[in-house]
Formats: C-alpha cells, sequence, structure tokens
C-alpha cells in the first residue's frame, strides 16, 4: 500500500558505507613505524602509544567555539599520548608529523568499493531517494566525503556536525525528512550503530531500522527491525518491506 511504501533510504557512512575501521588501523600501522623509527623503543611501547591516542579519539569530545581547529586537538592527543608513556617531551613537531601521517593514510585508506557504488546506483535508478546522514566534525566528515567521492549518489548530505543536534535526536532526522521532501514512514535509516542510527530512526519513527552488525546486541540495547551482516544485502530488506506494504 502507498501508505507504507517506501521512499527514501538514509544512510550512515563510517562503518556503514565504508570501512573507517579498517582504514584507521592502517593508519595506525604507518604511524608506529613512524614512531618506532623516530624513538627507537619497542613495539609494546610504541603500542601503548596508539593506544592511548586510539582511546582520546574515542572520548573526544570537540567543541568549535574553543579556538582550536580539529587538526590541533588530534596533534594534542598524539603530544599527550607520547608524554604519558613515554614520559618527558617528545622530539619537536613529532606528535604533528604523526597526526597527518595518521590522517592522510585513513583517508587514502578509505574508498567507496565497487560493489556498494554499483548498489547506490542502482538503489536511485529504482527511484528511491538517497541521504546520506553521519555524525561527526564537520571538517572530518567533510574530507571523509570528497576523499570517498560519494556526492554524485545522494539527494542530500548531512553532517551531524554542522547542526545543533546530531543523531539520535528527532531534529535532525527532520531535517532530513525536510530536505527530501518525505515523511518519516516512508524512510529506512541503514546503519551500524545501535546508539546512533538505530535509536535514531526509532526516535524518529521511521519505516524501518537496519542494522549492519553481527546480531549480538547489548542488553538493554535498542532492537533494530532488521539486522544485516553488510550493506549489500539492503535489496534483500526493501523487499520484504514491498511485499508488506
Amino acid at each position: 500500500m502507498e501508505a507504507n511504501a517506501v521512499k527514501a533510504i538514509l544512510f550512515d557512512l563510517d562503518n556503514t558505507l565504508i570501512e573507517t575501521s579498517r582504514a584507521g588501523r592502517s593508519a595506525i600501522t604507518k604511524t608506529r613505524e613512524l614512531l618506532k623509527a623516530t624513538l627507537a623503543l619497542d613495539d609494546g611501547t610504541i603500542g601503548s602509544v596508539c593506544d592511548q591516542f586510539q582511546q582520546k579519539l574515542h572520548q573526544e569530545t570537540f567543541d568549535p567555539s574553543a579556538g582550536r581547529s580539529i587538526d590541533e586537538v588530534r596533534v594534542g592527543h598524539w603530544e599527550e599520548s607520547i608524554q604519558e608513556v613515554v614520559g618527558g617531551a617528545s622530539p619537536p613537531a613529532l606528535a604533528a608529523r604523526c597526526y597527518y601521517l595518521w590522517k592522510t593514510s585513513r583517508l587514502e585508506a578509505l574508498g567507496l568499493s565497487a560493489a556498494v557504488r554499483d548498489l547506490l546506483k542502482r538503489l536511485r535508478g529504482g527511484g528511491y531517494k538517497l541521504l546520506l546522514l553521519t555524525n561527526g566534525e564537520t571538517r572530518t566528515q567533510r574530507e571523509k566525503v570528497e576523499a570517498v567521492g560519494c556526492e554524485e549518489f545522494f539527494d542530500a548530505i548531512v553532517i551531524g556536525g554542522e547542526h545543533a543536534e546530531q543523531k539520535p535526536f528527532v531534529s535532525i532526522f527532520a531535517l532530513c525528512f525536510e530536505r527530501l521532501q518525505v515523511e518519516a514512514r516512508h524512510c529506512v535509516m541503514v546503519g551500524d550503530s545501535l546508539d546512533t542510527d538505530i535509536q535514531g530512526g526509532v526516535n524518529a519513527n521511521v519505516r524501518a531500522t537496519v542494522w549492519i552488525g553481527d546480531g549480538v546486541r547489548p542488553d538493554g540495547s535498542v532492537a533494530p527491525d532488521y539486522t544485516i551482516a553488510t550493506v549489500l544485502e539492503l535489496p534483500h530488506v526493501l523487499q520484504l518491506l514491498t511485499e508488506n506494504e
């Protein structure tokens, strides 16, 4: 029935359409090599420095009004990580070298696979409106979008850091529905995060939520309508939704 027809699909970016985690591991490997060559430390110590950086990255809160750019903040993560593990001051500019090597390497490792590109083309060709909805700091996420060259596949791109609230808040989903000129009941939300993508979709009352995961959910987490191992399985879900219209 038209009342339940899926007209639009909202996609998360990181670890949904692109393998950000794998790119991050590749970037860390290259940065480890730089640290080892510069500081002449054992692998365990170098690994601890990198673990500290990744922990700081995971816990990061960025306030653009504080007067520091995201690059400056992340250079600081490396500087603090080196000092905390090694002790004392690090060699001049080492933290900046680590950050820019990590950043550049990660962006170079990102990309839309041929299969994902084909999927997005087929979905648009099938009449679906597509929107990219990603949380994160504006510059960082825009650099990823540019690096993977995905703009052509979407009717709109919404970066959480450019707005007052990010996923899972209803306000950013309402903005997406407005950009696409569709109602929530005609939209599907696809993403790898239960806390932001799936919870946000539920909060916004979308037609269905699709979680990209292994099916093992933490106790108390939100339940997605569908679970798939990879975004490439999405057409099967859309077929099921069509049959239930």
